[in-house]
């Protein structure tokens, strides 16, 4: 839970670098909390699921700019312009391609985006 609160409260911060774990600790929180909302909404809410959509509608709104976010510094973080996020608009292979970057490894040296952030400490 401390990587997602760590890159909730960069939410803004396209600069930088994003290690593999703090990218991939965000993503599968994302979706956790993404499912038990969508239960939540299941459960309270009416007929056409209107509360349902409403909850998953704000909670997008809410982590939007944090993807984002988190996404870029991953792509910087592999020594890649954050306009690469932008591949996924090619069709089919796009999205593997982006996928493909958030799994590479680290640039082990500083880049033009800053310090390897393994040699950081990990949030707490």
């Amino acid at each position: 839970m401390n990587w997602y609160m760590a890159v909730i409260k960069k939410y803004t911060d396209f600069s930088g670098r994003a290690r593999r774990k703090e990218y991939w600790m965000f993503l599968l929180i994302n979706i956790l909390v993404s499912f038990v909302i969508g239960i939540i909404g299941a459960i309270i809410g009416d007929s056409r699921g209107l509360i349902s959509v409403s909850l998953s509608g704000l909670y997008w709104l809410f982590i939007f700019l944090p993807s984002l976010a988190v996404t870029v510094r991953r792509l910087h973080d592999t020594n890649r312009s954050g306009w690469w996020i932008l591949i996924p608009l090619v069709p089919f292979f796009g999205a593997i391609i982006l996928f493909i970057f958030t799994v590479l490894d680290s640039d082990p040296n500083t880049n033009t985006y800053g310090p390897n952030p393994k040699l950081a400490p990990e949030p707490e």
